[in-house]
């Protein structure tokens, strides 16, 4: 779930070579370098339409149809939100302390989460759970785009009720958690393209991170962690949501730009 800051408006030689480099898969590197090439007319057509949505405010992201994650090139578009820098450092703890058996990223919107923990990590398996059917249709396009070694499913369902039946080493989310006013100050290029219910969770933004604390123990192993992309403002409300939901271990960790951006649950067996 992003902050409250704006996907900046394309203009210029930048971001001309950056939306030929998404509209012919290639770096913006080599974009540049095949600049005067000839283009084929469905090309032109799509960088076309690139700009114009530029032109109208829409995020690069969702204007290129493409957007990075970690070591992925990802397709995306308004059915999902655009994935930030942050959620990559959410990954790096999951595989700095999780390793092997069953990974789900709950509310995988994109995918990003859980392709980067196939990709990446030495999980068995990685589960994806995502309620917006039109969300999962996208996580599945990334899926077929990605291919990667480790098996990844889709499930479609709410929260946490889809992995019923097994156990977990590691459950991760980015959830949704912005209260309604904080989500009325978000920059328009967030508010009037990204998905709404991506970003609110309830009167106090924790709606969401409430139900996954209260519920993921169950379904870990001894040694499994419940890892948790969180507001930079919340750390200590989740840090005393975490241990009155019985967990033993919480701990709060910043992100790439020094912020409390996320929280590792454990039953007290990970250090």
């Amino acid at each position: 779930m992003p902050d409250a800051r704006s996907n900046a408006k394309g203009g210029g030689q930048e971001t001309t070579t950056a939306v030929w480099a998404a509209v012919l898969g290639v770096s913006p590197g080599e974009a540049w370098l095949r600049r005067d090439e000839p283009k084929a007319p469905d090309l032109v057509e799509k960088f076309e339409a690139a700009l114009a949505q530029l032109h109208r405010g829409v995020p690069f992201q969702y204007a290129a149809g493409r957007v990075g994650f970690r070591a992925l090139d990802l397709i995306i578009d308004t059915r999902a939100l655009i994935p930030r820098p942050e959620t990559e450092g959410l990954v790096d703890l999951v595989l700095r302390y999780a390793h092997g058996g069953l990974a789900a990223d709950i509310g995988t919107g994109c995918g990003c989460i859980a392709l980067a923990l196939a990709t990446e990590g030495r999980f068995e398996r990685v589960i994806a759970v995502e309620r917006s059917p039109h969300a999962a249709a996208l996580a599945r396009e990334n899926l077929a785009l990605v291919r990667p070694r480790t098996p990844v499913e889709i499930r479609e369902g709410d929260l946490l009720a889809p992995l019923a039946g097994a156990r977990y080493r590691a459950i991760v989310a980015n959830p949704p958690y912005l209260t309604e006013d904080e989500y009325a100050e978000l920059a328009p290029s967030v508010r009037e393209f990204e998905p709404r219910e991506a970003l609110v969770s309830g009167s106090d933004g924790l709606a969401v991170t409430r139900r996954l604390l209260e519920d993921a123990a169950p379904l870990l192993e001894p040694a499994g962690v419940l890892a948790l992309e969180i507001d930079e403002r919340r750390g200590d409300a989740v840090r005393a949501l975490a241990l009155a939901s019985g967990w033993t271990r919480i701990e709060i960790h910043d992100d790439i730009f020094g912020r409390p951006r996320y929280a590792l649950a454990t039953p007290g067996r990970v250090e």
